[in-house]
């Protein structure tokens, strides 16, 4: 995301990337070791996102935004409302009322987490994102702090009766943060597709 946000040129074309990935903590650039409890094994990789902590791994769908806001005439706020009201809107096609915090970015299902949301902006840039525990291990949270708070409690579509797999999210999530920043979702989708 860095190499790819560094070399961008003014023609660049916008990209979101859909990636899983393997166990890991991320500390992003606030981040407080404290909220850090017992890693074991997981590794922590520090990061240049916005927040404090979370984990990622196998069964959460991260998606990762690289736009040229100034070029899309985004401003930051309306970016992450975009991100937390996709998967709002996603959630909302399976009957489950998810909604976002102003003081507490991400998305939450009766006071529950689902959904982290961490940016960074960089010469007019995007990178980083969104990453929605659709169906996974959440026990690794019970590590941290998720997001520096204390006893955030941590939940999964799966258990909502949400999305079951990262397949089956994939073209919602895309269509719904598309349609909400005004990208040409075909675009896009034509790039995944490959």
């Amino acid at each position: 995301m860095q190499e790819f946000t560094d070399k961008r040129t003014a023609n660049t074309q916008d990209e979101i990337w859909l990636v899983e990935h393997n166990p890991v903590f991320t500390q992003g650039q606030a981040g407080k070791a404290e909220h850090i409890l017992m890693p074991g094994s997981i590794p922590i990789v520090e990061v240049d996102r916005g927040g404090q902590v979370t984990y990622h791994g196998p069964g959460q769908q991260m998606m990762y935004t690289l736009i040229d806001i100034k070029r899309a005439k985004l401003g930051v706020r309306h970016l992450v409302n975009a991100l937390e009201n996709c998967i709002v809107n996603l959630l909302g096609d399976y009957q489950i009322s998810a909604h976002a915090k102003p003081d507490a970015p991400g998305v939450y299902v009766d006071e529950k987490k689902v959904c982290s949301v961490g940016l960074r902006i960089r010469k007019g840039c995007s990178f980083h994102g969104l990453a929605l525990n659709v169906n996974m291990d959440l026990s690794p949270f019970l590590r941290i702090n998720p997001c520096g708070y204390q006893g955030l409690e941590m939940i999964d579509c799966a258990q909502l009766a949400g999305p079951a797999s990262l397949v089956e999210c994939q073209p919602g999530l895309i269509d719904h943060f598309c349609t909400l920043v005004g990208i040409n979702s075909k675009q896009m989708k034509e790039g995944f597709d490959d």
